[in-house]
Formats: C-alpha cells, structure tokens, sequence
C-alpha cells in the first residue's frame, strides 16, 4: 500500500488542475470498475454494481491538493501569487513548488523587522531562477503545487497532500475488497474540494445517493499544546458526528460505531470545530441523503508535512468495507 501512497502523494494536482493524479487513480481502479466515466468537472466516478437488494451510495475521496497561482511576475523574474485553498502563510518560506510543466521554484517573503511576524500572501514570492520577466518560464495564472517527498517511518507516514489522497487510497483499497456489494457503489475521486467542496456537489446532483460518505482528514488532539479535541493519531478510524459544515446523519454514526464493534475495527468520534468535507455538499444535493464521514486522523493538516498512521488508514478501510459489504438500515 505505501508503493500506492508515495505515488499519489507525490503527484501535482492543486484544485482544478487535477489530470495526473486523476489518470494514476484510473490506471488503479479500471479493474474493478464496472462502469468509469470523468465529468464535466473532472470528478473520476467508479461505479461497482450491487445485486439489487441494497441502497445507492456514494463514496467521496478528493483529489485535489491547496497550492498557489501566479498573478504577477516582477521585472526580475520573481513570481508573486496567490493560494488555491487553505495555504498556511507561516510555512511557505522555504518550501518548494512545482508547476505543472515541471518548473521549480522556492518560496520567500519580503524581510521583516521581527522574527514573530508573519508575512501576508501577497508579500511572499517564489524564485524559479530567472533573471528577468522574460526569463520567467511561469506564465500568469499558472498553478504550482507544493514538492515534498513521502516519508515513511515505522507507523507514521508523512508527505505534502495526505489530504486527501490518503482518502483516495482508502476508497482504491476498498474497492479491491468489494467482490459482491448489495449496494451500488459510486466511488467520486473529486475536484475541487479544497475551495468549497465544488466537485462533490455536482456528482452528488447528478448521482442522487440515498447514503453518502466522504472519507478525509481531520486535526488531532495528541500534539504539545494542541486545541482539545478527542482523535489521536493511531486511535483508529475517526467517525464524524460534526464539524463546521455539517452534522453526520446519526443513524449512520451509530451504524458506524455498530460495524466497528462487531468488527474490533479501533474507532474514535470526531467533533471538529473547523473545516469540513464532501459529505457537506452530498448532504443537501439533489433531494439531500444520508451523510456521513470516516475521517483519517492527521496531524500538521495544510502543511509540507501531513503525517497519518497506518493502522488508522487500515481501521478506515475495514469500517468502510463492513459498511458496504452489509446492509445499510438507518
């Protein structure tokens, strides 16, 4: 799994520019798929077919990735842009972007009289080597996402984009495991999450689920001052009752938890007081449906450095696969 993991997570895909992680997902789930189709939007949904006897549900994974694009470039070739997403300024000094052609750069701000400030967006720039604006290979409105290698040790493992590209992992590896679903099960490798849930919502006006489920990160608890909050990185799979965008369908929890304790699959609830997910945009689409979250602990979330366990990412794949390989009563 981490060959799968290390390949998602280093491919470039900020919202609305997703081509290439979409197309390795594809390669990985064509097998599987009874019916796959790209939307107008870009959403990849895999279909896996049900006997009949169960419900139409949709499994939510996104894609995309926060990053930054080019809005001006100075007559010294340095490129001044703004974010894709929720872009923490506190972490960009230093790090490293790609654009899509292949072009690198590196971020820096302006200097400051004060080593506690920190800058705004719009006094960062990124340095690709050029010497003038002509030189400057990165057009206006150009997308960079950011370049950090996947780093795997003992449990943990860490890389830019775990959100969410560990939740498209999940759903893959969970639909290796579906051989005879009752459900039909729509597997959405969706677009632009990352600024405002925007694919989602249209495969879930399209697809009209009657049970919806995203799967992506959320904060933990467990770190030296942290904000309370009762997930822990290697607590198991984290089943949301709330978070700033929506409130779970609490039949569904409870059949989470359900599954979970007939399974011994290590589970925890989730309340978070910021964010939220695709299951907020298949809640209310279409006539609106059941909508849930299995959540994948994750510390340092909208950084270089988003670090997961693995044994929460194997508990998310064993709840969902309980889920769907049994019925789905609310």
């Amino acid at each position: 799994m981490n060959e799968l993991i290390k390949k998602l997570v280093e491919s470039y895909g900020p919202s609305g520019f997703e081509e290439q992680t979409r197309a390795l997902i594809r390669a990985e789930v064509e097998p599987y798929a009874d019916e796959i189709s790209v939307d107008a939007m870009g959403n990849l949904i895999v279909l896996k077919q049900g006997d009949g006897s169960g419900k139409k549900v949709m499994i939510a994974a996104h894609m995309d990735e926060i990053g930054l694009m080019a809005t001006h470039i100075t007559e010294e070739g340095f490129v001044h842009f703004t974010n894709i997403g929720g872009v923490l300024q506190r972490v960009l000094s230093g790090n490293r972007v790609v654009f899509a052609d292949g072009t690198v750069g590196v971020i820096d701000g302006e200097p400051i009289d004060s080593r506690l400030k920190v800058h705004p967006l719009n006094r960062h720039y990124i340095d690709v080597g050029a010497t003038s604006r002509e030189d400057c290979p990165v057009p206006v409105g150009a997308a960079a996402g950011f370049k950090r290698d996947f780093v795997a040790q003992g449990n943990r493992l860490t890389a830019k984009s775990m959100d969410d590209r560990i939740g498209c992992v999940i759903a893959i590896e969970t639909l290796k495991r579906l051989e005879k679903p009752r459900h039909d099960v729509y597997f959405v490798f969706s677009v632009q999450e990352e600024i405002g849930v925007r694919g989602a919502a249209a495969a879930a006006n399209a697809i009209h689920p009657e049970v919806g489920i995203a799967l992506d990160v959320t904060r933990t608890g467990d770190t030296p001052k942290a904000t309370p909050m009762a997930v822990a990185l290697g607590g198991g799979a984290a089943i949301k009752a709330k978070d700033s965008g929506m409130i779970a369908h609490a039949g569904l929890v409870r059949l989470m938890r359900q599954r979970a304790e007939e399974g011994n699959i290590p589970f925890q609830i989730e309340v978070l007081d910021g964010g939220s997910t695709d299951a907020r945009a298949m809640q209310i689409a279409g006539p609106g449906c059941a909508s849930g979250c299995i959540s994948i602990p994750c510390r340092y979330v909208h950084t270089q450095s988003e670090t997961v366990d693995v044994g929460d990412v194997n508990a998310c794949i064993d709840l969902l696969t309980a889920l769907l390989n049994q019925e789905i009563d609310l």
